[in-house]
C-alpha cells in the first residue's frame, strides 16, 4: 500500500495569507502546506482521502487514472471544496463518494448540480453514498471500516483502510473506535499545533493518542503554522513518529 500526502494544512493553509512569521515565510517547501488531503493506492486500486480546495493544484502531482473511491472524513470547506474538480478523472469513470449522514445532507444542499435528480450538463459523474460508524465496505479487493471521531462536538468519520488508520480534525476518539485501530502498521493523525485548541487536538495530545495506537509508524497531518517549523518539530519527536509534508510516499 502508497498513501501520499498531497496537503498537511490546516484549513487556512500554510502560509497564511499576509502572515510574516517564521513558518509562513520559511524557504523550506515542507513547510508549506496545502488543505490536507492523501491518495492511497494498493495495486490498481486508488482511494482519494477527503478532496479540498486545493485538489485542483493537488491532482497535477499524481498519475491521471481512474480514481474507485473518495472518502470524505466530515463536510467542512477544506475537506469538500475541491469536489466539483473531480469531473477531470470522472471523464475515466464514474466516482463513488463515501461521507457521513451530515455530510450527504450538506453536500445534496451546496452543491445540487452534482448530486440532484436532475444533473446540470456537465457535472461531474459522481454518486454520493451515506456511510454510518463502524461500518465496513470494500472497494476493490480494499477492506474499508468507518469510526467515529469527535471533531469538538461534531462527529466526524475516520478511517481503516487495511493496516493504514487515517484520522483527521480530532479533538477526542471514543472508546470503541479505538478497538477499530488495532493492529494498525501506519497512522496518520492531526496535530493541529503546540497549544490546546477547542477541536482539534495539540501535539501533546496526538502524540498520547498514537502511544496508545501503537502504530509501527505514525504521521502528523493537518498542521497550521503555529505548529512550528518542520525540521525543528521533526528533531523533537519518538523515532517511529513523523512531521508530514505535501508530497511525503509512505509505502508498506
Amino acid at each position: 500500500m502508497k498513501v501520499q500526502v498531497l496537503g498537511s494544512g490546516t484549513s487556512i493553509g500554510v502560509p497564511e495569507i499576509g502572515c510574516r512569521c517564521p513558518v509562513c515565510t520559511s524557504s523550506n517547501p515542507r513547510d508549506k502546506r496545502m488543505r490536507c488531503s492523501s491518495l492511497i493506492t494498493d495495486g490498481d486500486v486508488r482511494i482519494l482521502l477527503d478532496c479540498g480546495p486545493d485538489f485542483y493544484q493537488q491532482a497535477f502531482h499524481f498519475d491521471y487514472k481512474p480514481l474507485d473511491a473518495v472518502l470524505i472524513t466530515h463536510v467542512h470547506y477544506d475537506h469538500v471544496g475541491g469536489i466539483d474538480d473531480l469531473r477531470s478523472f470522472t471523464r475515466l469513470s464514474p466516482i463513488d463518494i463515501y461521507a457521513d449522514r451530515n455530510t450527504t445532507k450538506a453536500l445534496y444542499e451546496r452543491i445540487p448540480y452534482c448530486f440532484g435528480k436532475t444533473k446540470y450538463p456537465g457535472a461531474p459523474q459522481i454518486q454520493l453514498h451515506e456511510l454510518a460508524p463502524n461500518r465496513i465496505l470494500r472497494i476493490g479487493h480494499l477492506e474499508v471500516k468507518s469510526f467515529r471521531v469527535m471533531h469538538g462536538k461534531m462527529p466526524i468519520l475516520g478511517y481503516r483502510i487495511g493496516n493504514l488508520g487515517y484520522i483527521t480534525d480530532m479533538l477526542t476518539l471514543p472508546e470503541e473506535s479505538y478497538k477499530s485501530l488495532e493492529g494498525i502498521e501506519v497512522l496518520f493523525i492531526n496535530a493541529l499545533r503546540s497549544k490546546p485548541h477547542l477541536t482539534h487536538q495539540n501535539l501533546e495530545h496526538a502524540l498520547a493518542v498514537a502511544n496508545r495506537i501503537r502504530a509501527k509508524e505514525t504521521y502528523l497531518i493537518h498542521m497550521s503554522h503555529d505548529f512550528g517549523l518542520h525540521n525543528e518539530v521533526e528533531m523533537t519527536l519518538p523515532s517511529n513518529v513523523h512531521v508530514a509534508y505535501d508530497g511525503l510516499v509512505v509505502e508498506f
